[in-house]
């Protein structure tokens, strides 16, 4: 089977996204996408997974325990960095929203049951990695170092401008190893419209994920909703179609008892990096911050 799972190939009857490890054929990772309409409620189990809420579109309630967080959240992932919240395993959410919302939950399984936090998207360190045409924004909200509140998941967004090149140079994390750690990665993609702003299927990019032995090589065009797992491999790059501006939800979780995102470049193509130092920045990066996007 294609680790490529295009839009709607992973909904149910309500939602978008309903992805668990087993469906993936892997132990730890998940990802579920909720759609609640305006004036909605919706109650979630965690079970033995903690998550992160997302908003990926509109704001919303979170009631969890005995805590609730107000998330202001965004028009659309390409307006604004947003509020998020983290919720433990065993645990009954419940999720409100007065206008209508779209929301992320990346899971991790884990074994000790934290407690919910809130994390605010002035917190969140927004930046911009790469040089050139590999210009991109990374919205590190939920990895190691920034937020060290989970025991199992971790999470970043990234953004590519029309154009150009992300997930670059092409890297891994399924060993073991000096440089890497053992991770389960998810990506989660949204492609913008012509107004670079609005999620829509017109437009595309492309995603590459290979390994050396050459048993898994697989070159596709992603749209907006699409989901591409990764159980093992270099993956990268991630390719911005001109016109299209490309988001994208990384989702990791390992087997290692300390969180980590570690990972080793394919040895062919590390050089690019020392490059960049010769390169400009792409004046589009960073698109977003918490008070919404940078560039008019």
């Amino acid at each position: 089977m294609s680790l490529h799972r295009p839009h709607g190939t992973l909904s149910d009857e309500r939602d978008p996204i309903r992805l668990a490890p087993q469906d993936a054929g892997w132990t730890y990772t998940g990802l579920r996408v909720l759609t609640i309409p305006r004036g909605a409620t919706r109650t979630v189990s965690t079970g033995e997974f903690e998550a992160f809420i997302l908003p990926l579109a509109g704001s919303l309630t979170v009631e969890v325990d005995e805590s609730k967080f107000e998330l202001q959240g965004r028009d659309s992932v390409f307006t604004r960095v947003t509020d998020f919240a983290y919720v433990p395993r065993d645990a009954y959410i419940t999720l409100s929203t007065k206008d209508g919302a779209e929301v992320a939950l990346p899971m991790a399984r884990c074994t000790k049951r934290l407690a919910p936090k809130y994390g605010p998207a002035e917190d969140v360190p927004v930046e911009v990695r790469g040089s050139g045409n590999a210009t991109r924004q990374v919205t590190n909200f939920g990895v190691p170092g920034v937020w060290d509140h989970a025991e199992k998941l971790n999470a970043c967004e990234l953004i590519t401008p029309d154009g150009n090149w992300s997930s670059y140079p092409p890297h891994k994390h399924d060993e073991a190893s000096e440089c890497e750690v053992v991770n389960e990665e998810i990506y989660y993609f949204r492609i913008a419209a012509q107004d670079g702003i609005t999620p829509s299927r017109e437009g595309f990019g492309f995603h590459k994920t290979y390994t050396a032995d050459g048993a898994i090589d697989e070159d596709v065009t992603v749209r907006d909703g699409d989901v591409f797992l990764i159980p093992r491999g270099y993956h990268g790059p991630c390719v911005a179609a001109p016109g299209y501006p490309m988001y994208y939800l990384n989702v990791l979780a390992g087997p290692a008892d300390d969180r980590s995102m570690a990972f080793c470049d394919d040895p062919a193509h590390t050089w690019v990096r020392q490059s960049w130092e010769k390169q400009v920045d792409d004046p589009r990066c960073p698109v977003t911050s918490a008070e919404g996007r940078v560039q008019s």
